[in-house]
Order: structure tokens, then C-alpha cells, then sequence
């Protein structure tokens, strides 16, 4: 489960997950990074993706390399994300399930 969806100070799209950590996902070679001390997933800035875009790369990033499927629920946090985008994000959730 993704337990916070957000947009940080420096624009970049992170998602944390409950009760996991993915110390390793760099080696899917997707741009995906961890961030051990804020538990979180993150990507960098966006150039010429979307964040859309990058939210997708981070879900298959962790299906991937650790065979994990992060899902949105009703209790996900939404920081700092405008509501538009995250229209678009639980309808491309909603579509993947």
C-alpha cells in the first residue's frame, strides 16, 4: 500500500510506502530512487515526463525488482499535490487494477 503520495520542495513526485523499505531500487535502472532516511520512493526532477509519467515508472520500478504491487488506498496522504494530477493518478490506479 502507498500510505503518502506528495510533490517535495524541489518538485520531484516521492511516494512512501507502509512498512517496506526498497533499499535497492536503483538497480531496476529506472530513474527510481530510495530515500532511507524520509522511507520514501523518489524520482528525479521532471524534465520531460510527466508526473503522471513518473508515478507509473515508480509503480513498475517496484513491481519490477521486488515483485511488490503498490496500490493507493483510502487512507493515502496527499502532499503537496495539486488536484488535478491527483485525479489522474487514482484514475490510472484505478484503470491498472
Amino acid at each position: 500500500m502507498i500510505e503518502e503520495v506528495g510533490i517535495d520542495e524541489a518538485e520531484r513526485l516521492y511516494l512512501r510506502p507502509t512498512l517496506t523499505s526498497f533499499d535497492y531500487i536503483y538497480r531496476a535502472g529506472m530513474e527510481v530512487s530510495w530515500d532511507q532516511a524520509g522511507k520514501r520512493l523518489f524520482i528525479p526532477k521532471p524534465r520531460q515526463w510527466t508526473h503522471l509519467e513518473w508515478f507509473r515508472q515508480i509503480i513498475a520500478a517496484v513491481a519490477g525488482e521486488y515483485r511488490v504491487a503498490l496500490e493507493l488506498s483510502p487512507s493515502t496522504i496527499w502532499s503537496n499535490m495539486p488536484e488535478e494530477l491527483r485525479t489522474e493518478i487514482e484514475a490510472a490506479a484505478l484503470k491498472k487494477t
